[in-house]
């Protein structure tokens, strides 16, 4: 059982035998994919308060330090966002901020607000009122803590980043793999249409990065939420002297990915972190949320590539490039999804992967709905055929 895994009752039993399959896995024995996807989101820090201190994260602030985005920021980004074409706004924050950090408890209190989940709820609604469809990363969450906030989110996630105990997570202040699984679960539980991925080269061994892809296709084949999964790099920062895995040792763990996962989940790929032209034949089929106007607040010395760039990685494979929502097509209704595009499995616990305020940002008659729909039938603006531009 994977560390801290019973604390959580999380019974995940991965194969001997599929490890060792995985772990034979090269690049020449998976195929590229039909096409190539990513986002236009607006990034939103709504803190940068964290309750763990991981050794390779430039993200958090130290207590009397971190940030708290106002309403009227929000606000402000969700509106330059919408207005420069976006559809999804990704709201990012550290585990569990306003339990560490007296700051932040003080001024959500102030505002009317319980906790900072309860906040993330109300950003939610005005980024929904200013024609975006949210997707948030808050870190560790519960059932109930979910079951509440999937009624604003077109989609959410957490990094499992590894079920490996590395010295990465180590101190007082750690997340743990059991931590993240039950997190994983919990999504499930409640049907939120759901994104992971494993964080490679902090420390975890060949082993575990087949034993991490294992744990979530098998939380996925019990509940289907797991839409995507990323395979992202470690990279050099100010806090961290993790040397960047090389070119060989990512595409190897692409191709594991790719034979690990059914085909229905797409394999994602940062490409401002990693080299996304010298990976597209190893098997991903997505590259992420990309910012025409924010920085990647979570790698801000990483900047995003220019559409011209996503182009010239669907271009190594000879691959449509076309701009998807946050939620994956085989999620959406029937009344959004393209013809051809299976349906995924009715969610446990919930009569549609799509809460009813997601449905109606959505159909709503105006410009932002209409480009929300253009999108979701890939009709986006930055859609397009490698011969077509």
């Amino acid at each position: 059982m994977f560390p801290d895994a019973a604390t959580y009752d999380v019974d995940i039993a991965v194969a001997e035998a599929d490890v060792e399959r995985l772990l034979s896995v090269r690049p020449t024995d998976v195929d590229s994919q039909p096409a190539l996807t990513f986002a236009r989101n607006v990034f939103l820090p709504l803190t940068t308060a964290c309750r763990y201190t991981c050794t390779y994260c430039t993200y958090y602030d130290v207590p009397g330090e971190a940030s708290l985005m106002t309403p009227e920021e929000i606000r402000e980004q969700c509106r330059i966002g919408a207005d420069a074409g976006c559809t999804e706004a990704l709201f990012t924050f550290g585990d569990k901020p306003d339990e560490r950090y007296t700051k932040i408890h003080r001024q959500l209190d102030e505002w009317g607000f319980d906790s900072i989940t309860d906040y993330l709820y109300r950003a939610c609604e005005i980024a929904l009122a200013e024609g975006l469809l949210p997707h948030s990363n808050p870190g560790d969450l519960t059932e109930s803590e979910f079951a509440s906030l999937r009624e604003v989110n077109a989609s959410m996630g957490v990094m499992l980043e590894t079920t490996a105990d590395v010295d990465a997570h180590s101190g007082g202040r750690r997340k743990t793999p059991g931590q993240r699984l039950n997190t994983i679960r919990a999504a499930g539980r409640q049907g939120v249409p759901f994104t992971t991925g494993i964080l490679v080269g902090i420390g975890e061994d060949w082993r575990d990065r087949a034993e991490s892809l294992l744990a979530i296709r098998e939380l996925h084949e019990r509940y289907g939420h797991v839409q995507e999964v990323i395979v992202q790099n470690v990279v050099p920062n100010e806090r961290s002297d993790f040397d960047q895995p090389d070119l060989a040792t990512m595409r190897r763990v692409v191709a594991m990915a790719r034979a690990a996962l059914p085909e229905s989940v797409s394999v994602q790929v940062p490409p401002n972190l990693s080299p996304a032209v010298e990976l597209v034949d190893c098997g991903i089929d997505d590259l992420g949320g990309v910012s025409p106007v924010t920085d990647d607040y979570i790698n801000p010395e990483y900047e995003w590539p220019a559409l011209e760039e996503l182009h010239e990685v669907a271009d190594a494979g000879n691959l449509p490039l076309f701009e998807r929502l946050p939620t994956y097509d085989r999620y959406l209704p029937g009344d959004l999804r393209r013809d051809g595009v299976d349906a995924a499995p009715a969610p446990a616990n919930r009569d549609d992967w799509i809460p009813e305020a997601v449905r109606e940002r959505i159909a709503r008659d105006d410009v932002h709905g209409e480009r929300l729909r253009a999108v979701a039938q890939r009709n986006g603006p930055l859609s397009a055929e490698p011969s077509a531009r």
